[in-house]
């Protein structure tokens, strides 16, 4: 199997067990459930803000354990502070290391945007994302059909959360529909885990306008930041250039300073 179908196989194994611990009643009764969620893509598009969605995990598939002392409450309110557009918080155990408590840490701390970077595949967590405090979810076009793409990008909106599709190749473009606010392009295939920033500038011109466009994985300086933006990109999620460093919100920081 490849790492995707291995992410998604433990992904509904997690489902099931999260369903019986908490149900969906439950989660709509929850406090964060009733809030008002802030403009993840607003915030990516404001020309005064950094454009970058800086992003705290635990570990990866590729890299394994990245860093395993951080602290979220720090981590975040520090790209909060120093000028993060976004915050994403990865909520995936098993690969990542992290978990849906995270996010709700975060929440409590932040008024900076947060995205729930997860595998969806059900409506169950799209009710869970909106109900731990998140502003949008991650949808990845690798890991669903377009029916259940439409159906839980629909059900996101409905509640008001915002929808970033994350796409790979052209052949992906076709998932994106009314629903979606944030067109992402991921430089990493989650088949190989292969990372090539010229698949966000091949695809960056195929992206209708209607969209604000961002690109994940391997963006590691500002040349490539600057050539991106160059292509059309309205802003960037980074997460290992800052998570292994020993401290990552001066890694933040001090990126911020470089770009700036």
């Amino acid at each position: 199997m490849t790492v995707l179908e291995k992410i998604l196989v433990n992904k509904k194994r997690e489902l099931k067990e999260s369903e019986r611990r908490v149900t969906l009643k439950e989660l709509e009764a929850m406090e964060f459930f009733f809030r008002d969620c802030i403009s993840l893509s607003d915030s990516i598009s404001d020309k005064q803000k950094s454009s970058i969605v800086a992003e705290f995990k635990r570990k990866s598939p590729s890299k394994g354990f990245i860093n395993t002392s951080a602290s979220v409450e720090e981590v975040t309110a520090g790209y909060s502070r120093h000028g993060a557009s976004g915050i994403s918080v990865l909520t995936d155990h098993a690969f990542f290391g992290g978990n849906i408590y995270d996010l709700m840490l975060a929440r409590r701390l932040v008024e900076t945007p947060i995205l729930r970077k997860d595998f969806i595949i059900d409506e169950y967590q799209v009710i869970e994302s909106k109900a731990i405090g998140a502003d949008a979810v991650l949808l990845i076009a690798a890991a669903l059909d377009k029916e259940q793409f439409n159906n839980l990008s629909r059900l996101a909106r409905s509640i008001g959360l915002q929808v970033l599709l994350e796409m790979h190749n052209e052949q992906e473009l076709d998932y994106l529909n009314e629903y979606v606010s944030i067109a992402g392009v991921n430089n990493r295939d989650l088949k190989t885990l292969k990372v090539d920033t010229e698949i966000s500038l091949g695809l960056a011109a195929k992206i209708s306008d209607n969209y604000v466009r961002i690109s994940e994985s391997g963006i590691s300086s500002h040349s490539i930041i600057r050539e991106l933006r160059e292509a059309g990109y309205n802003g960037f999620l980074i997460g290992e250039k800052f998570m292994s460093d020993a401290d990552p919100v001066r890694a933040f920081h001090d990126f911020m300073n470089t770009i700036n």
